[in-house]
């Protein structure tokens, strides 16, 4: 059978399928099926005309889950996509829940937004705290909860732990707009990962493919995720992440993301409302950090709770307790040492946690394929502390 030129329009593949036996006409529809499907840029400008299935219906911001999401959604400005209905072979075609070409330039703009707004923290908390509701003993999706999105709707969005969270999704809804052949749940983990490598830190294995809830009826019971001040912070920690299926080294790696980012005591009722580290910025000024350099990914968290000399820098229980239980503290004082044995764990444990209770399309997930060396990264310029 002859090769169809990639050019030809779908009038053109139609009237040359009418000639053709029903092996070839049937391959002729997969082979436009594919072309429609593409990542090529031309088929990234005719994102919003195209439904990959079923599942991924909710995906697209000119679908009317998404414009459910958005009716629920506390976000100033939103943008509704008219529906074009000439596309009746598209709709029945399989396609991943994302499209790889698409994640890659949703994350070369993440980099844009981050270097201009300096929003890294709020970032990495956008995706933990969307993976962070997963319970490992409900099978269901999506009643286990988990990195499926459903912070995106504003009954999850008040819940007292993502106090100022509307504030990221705000950041990151004009790429989502851009890119709508990628999910919501997995901007979010792509957002969190970009940050954290931005910032100095390890690369992430990631794999993305991740699909979305449609509604906020599916969104998890409020008080899955961790406290910072419980009675009993140790227990506290276990109780939460055990039932996420983390072990205690996972539970030490992941804290030590605290090195970078700020408490705000308006969000958390923690900390204090400025400090000399962080009353210029970069970025919006205020809050206290965990450390002096708080846009930066190192080892320095483990370092400062360890010596606890600077009343500048905050100190929560759940990050005192790390110094103080038996098991937490072998991890503790590893990692306050050896910054590449942090690196190491911290990558492994950050990649499960954007895992949990996703379900993935297709099943084995989609790897990016990173050819190019990263950046060297700079820190941002800081506040030199004087008055």
């Amino acid at each position: 059978m002859a090769t169809r030129p990639a050019s030809l329009t779908q009038q053109q593949i139609r009237l040359q399928s009418k000639s053709q036996s029903p092996m070839a006409s049937s391959l002729s529809t997969a082979a436009s099926s594919r072309l429609l499907c593409s990542t090529t840029a031309a088929a990234a400008a005719a994102a919003k005309l195209s439904f990959s299935s079923a599942s991924s219906l909710s995906f697209s911001l000119s679908s009317s889950s998404s414009l459910k999401c958005l009716r629920f959604s506390p976000l100033i400005s939103q943008r509704r996509s008219s529906v074009n209905r000439g596309y009746s072979t598209v709709a029945t075609t399989k396609c991943a829940a994302s499209d790889p070409d698409q994640l890659k330039s949703a994350r070369e703009d993440i980099r844009e937004l981050l270097k201009s707004t300096f929003c890294h923290p709020i970032l990495v908390r956008l995706g933990w705290h969307d993976a962070g509701t997963y319970d490992k003993n409900i099978e269901e999706w999506p009643r286990r909860g988990g990195a499926n999105a459903s912070l995106r709707f504003e009954v999850e969005l008040k819940h007292a732990a993502n106090a100022g969270l509307v504030n990221a999704l705000k950041l990151i809804q004009p790429i989502k707009d851009k890119y709508s052949g990628v999910t919501y749940a997995d901007l979010f983990q792509l957002a969190s990962a970009t940050a954290i490598e931005e910032a100095g830190g390890p690369k992430i294995p990631m794999k993305y493919g991740r699909v979305d809830v449609s509604g906020p009826e599916q969104c998890p019971e409020e008080g899955r995720l961790p406290a910072a001040g419980p009675p009993s912070p140790a227990e506290h920690l276990r109780n939460v992440f055990y039932r996420m299926g983390l072990n205690d080294k996972e539970i030490v790696a992941l804290s030590g993301a605290h090195t970078v980012g700020r408490s705000r005591p308006e969000r958390s009722g923690w900390g204090k409302p400025e400090t000399k580290y962080t009353k210029d910025g970069p970025g919006a000024p205020g809050g206290q950090s965990w450390t002096v350099q708080w846009l930066k990914f190192d080892n320095s968290y483990f370092k400062d709770i360890k010596e606890r000399r600077d009343e500048d820098l905050l100190v929560l229980p759940t990050d005192a307790v790390l110094f103080e239980d038996p098991s937490f503290k072998v991890y503790a004082e590893k990692y306050a040492e050896d910054q590449e044995a942090f690196f190491k764990d911290y990558a492994e444990a950050h990649a499960k946690l954007s895992n949990l209770g996703a379900k993935f399309d297709p099943p084995e997930g989609i790897v990016l394929d990173d050819g190019a060396a990263p950046e060297k990264f700079v820190a941002a310029k800081y506040s030199s502390g004087k008055d």
